[in-house]
């Protein structure tokens, strides 16, 4: 199978136009004409990764390896140190990021992992039906998603609802019709914003709330007949 073929079929699950017009999804290293031997699936590209896939493959990616623009490519910097092994081993590399969020992965999250219905969902934002006091929810919240501890703003002792947005989504906090939001990388002046609007968070953190990205894709692919491998991505932090 080509990457045409498999980058149409993703188009039609995920659609590549919904991206945030900031975001880089689609196919950034490679040729749509190219035969694809297998398809390997993970959150993000690093080099350890790429020593263990096979010449030929695929790599669906959930971050896009190249962000901003690109003026110059230094091989002992990142991303070019490795971009630079995946053209020696012809790997190509699609992103599916916030066309991803929004058809599938926010969903899978609040359903799946943390067991709370959708109520409505505006873009990226999916809001949950909760009422429950604060302190048994954010205790729910991290043993459904294994935090290390519970990181968050209490302006509420009890949650109704909850507006959820997986990865880093604090910046639209602003537009939150809900008790308590949802999200990772939460800053300190996110968090006094936060207070000063009366909205209680919760920190689900980056990778722990889109480790999914794999385990949802996966299934979708192999009705292609395609042989996937979901790489165990590794979270960059470590917790003491």
């Amino acid at each position: 199978m080509t990457v045409q073929e498999i980058y149409t079929f993703l188009d039609e699950l995920s659609p590549f136009a919904l991206q945030e017009s900031w975001d880089n999804s689609g196919l950034l290293v490679g040729d749509f004409s190219q035969e694809i031997s297998s398809v390997i699936l993970s959150i993000d590209i690093d080099e350890e990764l790429i020593e263990t896939i096979p010449e030929n493959a695929l790599l669906i990616t959930h971050h896009p390896i190249i962000f901003g623009g690109l003026k110059q490519l230094k091989f002992n910097q990142y991303p070019a140190k490795i971009i630079a092994p995946m053209i020696r081993k012809n790997i190509s590399n699609i992103a599916m990021h916030t066309n991803f969020d929004q058809t599938h992965l926010n969903d899978y999250v609040a359903e799946k992992v943390l067991g709370y219905p959708i109520i409505a969902k505006e873009g990226f934002v999916a809001y949950l039906g909760i009422d429950e006091p604060y302190e048994l929810f954010a205790e729910k919240i991290k043993m459904a998603l294994g935090l290390p501890n519970v990181r968050g703003v209490r302006c509420h002792d009890h949650i109704k609802t909850c507006a959820l947005v997986t990865g880093s989504g604090a910046s639209l906090m602003r537009n939150i019709e809900a008790e308590c939001f949802l999200t990772g990388d939460i800053k300190y002046h996110d968090a006094m914003e936060a207070k000063a609007l009366g909205l209680s968070m919760i920190d689900i953190g980056h990778y722990e709330s889109e480790r999914y990205f794999g385990e949802v894709l996966g299934g979708y692919l192999e009705k292609l007949g395609l042989s996937v491998i979901i790489s165990p991505s590794k979270n960059p932090f470590s917790y003491l």
